[in-house]
């Protein structure tokens, strides 16, 4: 038999932090009572029931009717046995449903004030419609992650300030959970806030991610106590994210009774990062046999994206409610869902990539638009049907520079990709630039063949030409190189890598291809022929990609073995791949971190992107 009492002394020993001593001390428990509470030989009194639910926070009838229940056990009445069982169970069909609604949303990192505002207003909005909960994402108020704005006091502050503000202003019919710092006895935790009764609690997460993107031990102290509330007689546990993907933390939580565990998240996206947290929160569920809320934040935040994809799931591991990707947007759960319509993975990252660019944009309000160095080619092309469906045709620059050896099928196609978009078109010829620039270098280049120092001459016009209409303009130059590129240092410095945001840095060159097929399903605006032709750089006559690499489906699955799964050159032959090829390709990698050092941030979509998460060093002599 289940001994009740002694579960609820563990969970006052574990609420008040008191040994049983101190225990007897403070509420006036008689020790030899005590005594026999925790030796299993006695149940609890009515009176301490009462007393233990107080402490607990929960129905003090519970607590009566399942120690009354124990007693009889004891007894061996039978009668009173079904009695209390009958009590128990009437007990569980009385408990009044409650209404939670979610508030996926997308705040912007650092701005308090709207963030706060945006957190009011919603909860206006949902008291107004019944809701008796809501819940936002991990560190709502703040935006994820704001860095080192953490180390600085003012800015705690300004949380402080803020949250008393939330307090003060939202409906007292409603309860509302939220993301933010919380600052306590000179620690700062990574906290979720419960206002409830215009009182303000905080749980403070436990499991700090260290790893990838995540740097939260630099700034975050580590909680180390479970919180569970109430509202109208169900109890409701509370977790931060990476608190769910550690088993004794959830079981802990669940230890306490709960019908349900909302979990609040900034989780970023990576391909098949939905899945996994399915799966994840799939064993808790099971494991602990309770309801689950998953409520993820969404929006690009420099080279972070957040998918949304918020859900509900019952105790049976079956999602019951499922929030759209890449949206904001509020939902209740005792509401009907629309279900979610299954995406390719073309569509999925084609998404990513347009919120991250749109975000990156507009949040900054640095800009009024975009310019676009457009080539002909593949990237570019691609790279202006993202802006385009990120801020609007209008707000959009198209520049084609072409020289000696720019092809007739460039010009033609560039032309016509920005006419059917309807996109601000020029042509800029670089051909006298480029020729300066050759006259001027000619006396120290006297004696010496010409390589891809000329080469580069060509892109670093452009690239000067693109940043000069830029700054007058106030348009962001989009770079448009991609990551099997950015990978093995096929881009030149200070030429095309030029600019402010790179959609495609984390793309390999082969789902450029099928990013692009899919995008014309939508509508056809890249000319059949940029997807078709042989790519490339166009800097030298007759020249394309190859001459220089691997077929791209060769180079890129090299590439995702070295990069992205980490393996060594002897175990990326031994499946299949030429060993010098793969020498070659790595070492391609390593030496060319200098230049990804210095290039223009972009969205991660992989589970290993060239930017925040990758700190190898640029200075090296390791052989792969």
């Amino acid at each position: 038999m289940t001994n009740k009492t002694k579960d609820y002394l563990t969970k006052v020993r574990k609420k008040t932090g008191f040994s049983d001593y101190k225990i007897s001390q403070e509420y006036g428990i008689n020790q030899s009572n005590l005594s026999k509470y925790k030796s299993g030989k006695s149940s609890l009194s009515e009176t301490h029931a009462w007393l233990f639910a107080d402490i607990l926070n929960i129905n003090p009838a519970e607590v009566v009717a399942n120690t009354k229940l124990e007693h009889a056990k004891m007894k061996g009445d039978k009668l009173k046995v079904i009695f209390w069982q009958e009590q128990i169970e009437n007990l569980s069909n009385i408990s009044e449903s409650i209404k939670i609604d979610i508030a996926q949303i997308n705040p912007i990192v650092g701005d308090l004030n709207n963030n706060a505002q945006q957190i009011i207003d919603l909860s206006i909005e949902a008291a107004q419609q019944g809701a008796d909960l809501l819940v936002f994402p991990e560190l709502a108020l703040t935006g994820y992650l704001p860095e080192d704005l953490l180390l600085r006091a003012g800015f705690i502050q300004q949380v402080e300030e803020k949250v008393d503000l939330i307090k003060n202003s939202i409906p007292e019919t409603m309860a509302i959970v939220f993301g933010a710092p919380h600052k306590n006895q000179g620690n700062l935790y990574n906290a979720a806030y419960l206002i409830q009764d215009q009182e303000v609690q905080t749980y403070h997460k436990q499991q700090l991610p260290n790893y990838s993107v995540f740097d939260e031990k630099r700034y975050f102290s580590a909680g180390s106590k479970p919180f569970v509330f109430t509202i109208k007689g169900q109890r409701i546990g509370l977790l931060v994210c990476a608190d769910i993907w550690n088993a004794d933390i959830v079981s802990e939580t669940a230890r306490y009774g709960v019908s349900t565990i909302v979990s609040i998240n900034a989780s970023p996206f990576h391909i098949d990062k939905h899945q996994q947290r399915l799966d994840e929160v799939k064993k808790r569920v099971l494991e602990n046999q309770v309801g689950f809320i998953y409520v993820n934040l969404v929006g690009g935040q420099d080279e972070i994206i957040f998918d949304g994809g918020s859900f509900a799931m019952n105790s049976k591991a079956q999602v019951t409610h499922q929030l759209p990707f890449f949206k904001v947007t509020t939902s209740s759960l005792s509401a009907p869902c629309e279900p979610i319509k299954a995406v390719s993975i073309e569509e999925t990252i084609y998404d990513a990539l347009v919120l991250a660019t749109k975000d990156y944009i507009e949040k900054n309000g640095v800009f009024n638009g975009v310019v676009i160095g457009l080539s002909g080619g593949i990237d570019s092309a691609l790279t202006l049907a993202i802006a385009a469906d990120a801020i609007g045709n209008e707000n959009i620059k198209a520049i084609m520079m072409p020289y000696t050896y720019t092809s007739n099928m460039s010009l033609e196609d560039a032309k016509a990709q920005a006419s059917t978009m309807n996109i601000d078109y020029q042509e800029i010829s670089i051909h006298p630039m480029v020729e300066s620039f050759n006259s001027q270098l000619s006396e120290l280049f006297s004696g010496l063949q010409a390589d891809t120092t000329e080469e580069n001459l060509q892109a670093r016009v452009r690239g000067t030409l693109l940043m000069a209409v830029s700054n007058k303009l106030g348009k962001i130059v989009l770079t448009t190189g991609n990551k099997s590129e950015m990978a093995v240092g096929y881009a030149t410095l200070y030429g095309d890598m030029s600019g402010g945001f790179a959609p495609l840095k984390d793309v390999s060159k082969t789902m450029v291809y099928r990013l692009a097929k899919y995008r014309n399903t939508q509508s056809y605006i890249i000319p059949g022929r940029v997807i078709d032709r042989e790519p490339s750089a166009e800097l030298a006559p007759n020249q394309t990609d190859q001459d220089s690499l691997p077929p791209y489906d060769e180079l890129d699955a090299i590439l995702e073995l070295f990069i992205e799964k980490r393996l060594a050159v002897k175990d990326i032959v031994k499946q299949g791949f030429n060993q010098k090829t793969v020498e070659r390709i790595s070492q391609l990698v390593l030496n060319n971190e200098y230049k990804r050092r210095q290039s223009a941030p972009g969205p991660k979509i992989s589970k290993n992107a060239f930017g925040k998460e990758r700190r190898y060093p640029m200075t090296s002599k390791f052989k792969p």
